[in-house]
Formats: C-alpha cells, sequence, structure tokens
C-alpha cells in the first residue's frame, strides 16, 4: 500500500506542476477509492498543504501577488468553514461533491462552460472556492478556472494557484484538526504522499519547460488536463461503488 501512495503523489505533483491543477483532485479520489473519504480528506490535506507549499516555493518569481492575496484573503475562512462541515458530512455526499467538480472541470475544458471573474469578485470567490475546498477537498480545481479568468498564464497560473492552494489547505487542515479527523495510523500514508509529491514536483519542472513554448500552454498539456480529468471521473464512479 505504501507503494500506492508514493506513486500516487508522485503523480500527482507532476501533473499539478506542468498543468497547473488536477494532481489534487486525482489523489484525493484515488486515495477515497483506496481507504475511504474521511480518511483520504485526513491525508491528503496536510500533504498537498506541504507540497503546494513547496510547488510555491520553486516557482516563488512567477506568483502574482496582488491577485494571490485577493484570493487568500477569502480562501482561508471559506476553507476553515467547510472544514469544520466534513466531519458531519456523509461520505455519499463527498463522493457526489467530487464527482460535481471533475464535471464542472470538464465542462470548462470542454468549452461548454467559461467563466469571467473581474478581480475586484477574487476575495468572495475565494470564499466560496475556499469552503468547497475545506468540504469535499476535491474542489480546489476550480481555482483554475478563477484564476485562468482573471489572466493568468504559464508559469504564474501554476505559481499563484499554489500559492493560493496553501492558504487553503491550512484552512482545511485547522478545520479537521479541530475535528480530530486525523489519528497516528494515518502518519506514515501521509508521509509517503508527501514526500513523493516533492518528488514530483522537482521531475515536473523539469518537464514543464518541453511542455510549453515560452511559459505557454500547448495542446500537449491541455490534453494532460483533459485526459486526468477524465480518469478522475472514472476514480469518482469506482469510489460511489
Amino acid at each position: 500500500m505504501t507503494l500506492v501512495f508514493l506513486l500516487l503523489g508522485l503523480a500527482a505533483g507532476v501533473l499539478t506542476t506542468i498543468a497547473g491543477q488536477g494532481g489534487g483532485l486525482l489523489l484525493l479520489l484515488a486515495c477515497s477509492a483506496l481507504i475511504g473519504p474521511h480518511e483520504a480528506l485526513a491525508i491528503t490535506a496536510p500533504a498537498l498543504l506541504l507540497g503546494n507549499l513547496h510547488r510555491a516555493l520553486l516557482f516563488r518569481k512567477y506568483v502574482d501577488r496582488p491577485v494571490a492575496v485577493r484570493m487568500i484573503a477569502g480562501a482561508v475562512p471559506g476553507a476553515l468553514a467547510g472544514g469544520l462541515l466534513v466531519g458531519v458530512t456523509p461520505a455519499w455526499a463527498l463522493h457526489g461533491l467530487l464527482v460535481v467538480m471533475t464535471a464542472a472541470a470538464i465542462a470548462k475544458a470542454l468549452g461548454l462552460v467559461r467563466f469571467h471573474v473581474p478581480r475586484r469578485a477574487l476575495v468572495p470567490a475565494g470564499v466560496v472556492v475556499g469552503a468547497m475546498t475545506g468540504t469535499s477537498g476535491g474542489a480546489g480545481i476550480l481555482f483554475a478556472p478563477v484564476l485562468l479568468s482573471a489572466g493568468l498564464t504559464g508559469k504564474t497560473f501554476v505559481a499563484t494557484t499554489s500559492a493560493v492552494a496553501v492558504a487553503a489547505h491550512v484552512g482545511r487542515v485547522a478545520g479537521y484538526a479541530g475535528l480530530g479527523l486525523f489519528s497516528r495510523e494515518l502518519i506514515g500514508p501521509t508521509l509517503a504522499v508527501t514526500a513523493a509529491i516533492f518528488a514530483g514536483n522537482a521531475l515536473g519542472g523539469r518537464l514543464h519547460g518541453l511542455l510549453t513554448q515560452d511559459g505557454t500552454k500547448t495542446g500537449r498539456i491541455v490534453a494532460i488536463e483533459y485526459g486526468t480529468l477524465v480518469v478522475c471521473v472514472a476514480l469518482s464512479v469506482a469510489g460511489l461503488g
């Protein structure tokens, strides 16, 4: 099982560093199918917090600070509130939220849904997405369309998304800790996933330059994003079963 967690963490780190999204959702869905949604939230929350912090540091010079500050101002209280609600949310509801988040992301990738968020709306948008992140864990992928609609692309998009995700995960971890969701049995898997995400971040950073042109997305990265979302849907359905 440890090897599985290592491979999942490595894949999550590589994918998120390349595409700016998707890795955390894939990791959460896979862990949810393996060990259950509440345990998956407890394992992935601190791992994704540290993984995003590591990625934000690697790309720190590309962070759009004005955008990040606005989103963080809303995401932290939102994620804390969502984290406190997760303890009273039934497993079927958590799985349902994950399916909805994945479906929304696929609709965006296909161009069926478009998001246009002005910068003045970033704080309330951060509250909403932060709350969904705290409750379902997988909603962090919704930071991506919000930030893309604010005009971020390439490494600036990856860096700023990671910085905002750090704040959201801080709120989640605080909320889960207050509910006693963490346990000693989950320390080993959490450390394995965290270490693997760090390695995935480093590998993804090397691959990013090969898959972009002047820091902007290419068809290959779009294909990676879309393929990952399809896999996420399959894992969601498997978890529901």
